[in-house]
């Protein structure tokens, strides 16, 4: 078999064109979890990534995330969910995607492979020593992608690589290198499938620890959202009150006294007053937990 195990035939794939939809769909459902299955090895990885990107978002540098075609894709989901889901603003989660915008509107390969793009990405994005770029690459080789990297390196950031190929060279590059052994596609070399389902899903499990790193994260609520439309008040309230325990009414009026901040909103409804409640949090790192001490 081929070291290029994602270009690789997979045994679910004879016949595909020629059997039933419902084992269509079973095999490509048993595809899917195969894949998944690559990722608890990784976990070490994922953790260690995880402490970084926190420790540059903490000091107050970036964790950017790159990527081009699928890959860049499953980067950006999970890059432009961080500003609603934990309140981390945009500007310190730059996303670099080969093509921009346009790629995103008619994806072409072209882009992927040019790395005088990723240099024009890499100077809009700032990035600087103490740093964080995810980068992700199926293959590990792509062009653009490893110009991202290797540039980062020389600015000083901390390259973490995400591949699904053992001998990708984004993965000898990386600092930190997370490989997904996912195999091959049920449809040959589509990593949109099974590699791509797993990098989403590592980066879900990446920032979500991050969060938790930073105390944006409590008994799974996301406790630094900020309610700024009709449903996340309604969401903000519900977390108020189960985390402090007050009815919502009481979540809601707190709320209204922290503009829809909801870490403060949790100290105001068991007593506090506003400056009271940024102080603490202060004092704490943002973490509620410590704050919390009569909640088991």
């Amino acid at each position: 078999m081929s070291e290029h195990r994602t270009e690789s035939r997979h045994a679910l794939s004879d016949g595909l064109h020629a059997v039933a939809s419902a084992e269509v769909l079973s095999r490509i459902l048993a595809g899917q979890t195969q894949a998944l299955a690559a990722l608890t090895p990784a976990f070490p990885q994922i953790t260690q990534a995880a402490r970084a990107g926190a420790q540059a978002l903490r000091q107050g540098g970036k964790m950017a995330y790159a990527g081009a075609g699928s890959s860049g894709l499953m980067a950006l989901a999970d890059c432009l969910e961080l500003p609603g889901t934990f309140g981390i603003a945009p500007d310190r989660v730059p996303m670099l995607f080969a093509g921009g915008v346009e790629a995103l509107l008619h994806m072409q390969g072209g882009p992927e492979d040019d790395p005088e793009l990723a240099k024009a990405d890499l100077k809009r994005a700032q990035l600087t020593t103490g740093d964080v770029v995810l980068c992700l690459a199926a293959s590990g080789g792509t062009p653009y992608t490893l110009a991202i990297a290797e540039g980062a390196k020389a600015l000083g950031a901390t390259v973490v690589g995400f591949s699904n190929v053992a001998t990708a060279p984004l993965l000898k590059m990386a600092d930190i290198a997370v490989f997904l052994d996912t195999g091959p596609e049920i449809i040959t070399g589509s990593t949109r499938m099974g590699a791509g389902s797993a990098q989403k899903v590592a980066l879900n499990m990446l920032s979500v620890l991050v969060a938790i790193d930073l105390g944006h994260v409590h008994d799974g609520f996301m406790v630094n959202v900020t309610a700024d439309n009709a449903k996340l008040v309604g969401r903000a309230a519900r977390i108020v009150a189960g985390v402090s325990g007050a009815g919502e009414d009481t979540a809601r009026a707190a709320l209204a006294q922290t503009k829809g901040a909801v870490k403060p909103a949790i100290l105001v409804a068991r007593g506090m007053t506003v400056a009271q409640a940024e102080q603490a949090l202060a004092t704490t790192g943002g973490h509620l937990a410590p704050l919390l001490t009569d909640q088991k």
